[in-house]
């Protein structure tokens, strides 16, 4: 079981955004494994998994936009440690599935994602 921590300054969600992509029918899933640390950052334990959670706009008002953001949280604090990898760092975006499916779908997909974002990427053919 992987314990799980948070990210919160905006470079930390810009560096997640290189990695590996996931799209769900309920929320778009990045990942990326933390760099080693420089002095310019300073250190985030390595033996922890950090998610972040973001909505836009587009999603609706804040009453919808919260809603999802909670949604998203309560399904990585029930499945993200059993399912997520140390020393990863996950961004979590909410699509306009995440407040209608029903929750246990949510957990699925959640699953699934980070099982995806793991899986070695095949070689590509020229």
């Amino acid at each position: 079981m992987t314990d799980i921590g948070r990210l919160k300054k905006r470079a930390e969600f810009l560096r997640v955004r290189g990695g590996a992509r996931y799209t769900a029918p309920s929320f778009v899933l990045q990942a990326r494994k933390r760099e080693p640390c420089g002095d310019e950052q300073p250190c985030a334990d390595p033996r922890i998994a950090r998610f972040g959670f973001t909505t836009t706009k587009a999603l609706g008002g804040a009453v919808v936009r919260n809603r999802a953001r909670r949604r998203l949280k309560e399904a990585v604090r029930l499945a993200g440690g059993r399912h997520a990898v140390e020393g990863y760092d996950y961004v979590l975006i909410a699509r306009d599935g995440t407040v209608q499916r029903p929750f246990e779908e949510l957990i699925k997909d959640l699953e699934r994602a980070l099982a995806k974002v793991h899986e070695p990427k095949p070689a590509q053919k020229r």
